[in-house]
């Protein structure tokens, strides 16, 4: 994964000023080392900046939301001015247009009067802020693909919503890889077969839901049931996994070596699952124990599954305790 083409890799949209353009109101940047040193390995992204594309200037007039939360003005601080149609013209423009950029995800800019996801400053008649406000063109945007993933630079500080995100990435790029070769049932069942423990650790339900639809998919419309198994993966993995539901598919994977494992290797795969339930061990730990029993004892199926390495080691986000 460390050597992949510019086409293999994962296509996210992204807030300018994260990549260190400097495009901000004031002139400046946010440049998250972060997204462009470690993860940007791994992804190819495609850069937005709603207040510069729909035509205003670098340095400008800082602006911010006013008014209904649900709908809000966007207005100039110093002199008043409402930009609002303006901006909303352009991000129904620009998001369309997106639609070409096969997006895997959007990596939004906390905070924006145009691009904070949540919790966005809107100001009342009185000047009061409240914090329940969502930037113009992250709107839009999540609006137009209800189903992408989505986050902000500063979630994406939390270890936890950074493995979620980056997990549910990497899984719709090979959901659309799966597209891409047909819209068959035999690679529906391959996928599923192959995803099965991921979901597992996400949704117990999904995990029955979609290995029910994908079981009675035949003679099924395929846009149909494509359409249908999408929208429950990307439902499945926008919920959080637990150490709880970890615990569950490290164990449902334990049974698939019950003729194979010693009574020492057994306690010892119990010890270390106690470790994790107890927090004092990361989930690395139970995964590569378990790894390595799977090339131990060669468990075909096993081998196949997406959970045991759902992202690039590299990005050890399965480290943190």
């Amino acid at each position: 994964m460390e050597n992949e083409t510019n086409e293999d890799k994962i296509r996210l949209g992204i807030s300018a000023c994260l990549l260190g353009e400097n495009v901000r109101y004031d002139g400046g940047h946010k440049w998250d080392r972060y997204l462009t040193d470690t993860l940007g390995q791994y992804v190819d992204y495609v850069p937005v900046c709603p207040e510069v594309e729909c035509g205003l200037g670098i340095p400008r007039e800082a602006m911010r939301l006013k008014g209904d939360p649900a709908a809000p003005r966007l207005v100039t601080v110093r002199s008043g001015m409402d930009l609002t149609d303006r901006m909303l013209a352009y991000a129904r423009d620009r998001v369309e247009a997106l639609e070409a950029e096969n997006l895997c995800g959007f990596i939004f800019k906390k905070d924006s009067p145009s691009s904070g996801m949540e919790r966005v400053k809107v100001y009342d008649d009185g000047g009061m802020p409240q914090k329940k406000g969502v930037g113009m063109f992250a709107r839009a945007f999540m609006d137009h693909f209800p189903l992408i993933p989505v986050e902000e630079e500063g979630r994406l500080h939390d270890p936890k919503l950074r493995e979620n995100f980056i997990e549910q990435i990497f899984a719709l790029k090979r959901w659309r890889e799966t597209l891409a070769a047909g819209k068959t049932l035999g690679n529906l069942v391959a996928f599923h077969t192959k995803n099965k423990l991921l979901l597992l650790s996400h949704s117990p339900t999904h995990y029955r839901t979609l290995g029910k639809l994908t079981a009675e998919g035949k003679g099924k419309p395929a846009d149909a049931l494509f359409a249908a198994y999408e929208a429950g993966l990307l439902e499945a993995l926008r919920l959080k996994t637990t150490p709880k539901k970890h615990v569950n598919v490290l164990q449902h994977m334990m049974g698939y070596f019950k003729n194979d494992l010693t009574p020492d290797e057994k306690q010892e795969i119990l010890e270390v699952l106690d470790q994790y339930r107890n927090d004092y061990v990361p989930l690395i730990v139970p995964v590569t124990l378990l790894n390595h029993y799977v090339r131990k004892y060669d468990q075909a199926y096993l081998k196949e599954q997406s959970y045991l390495r759902p992202h690039p080691a590299a990005l050890k986000l399965r480290n943190h305790a």
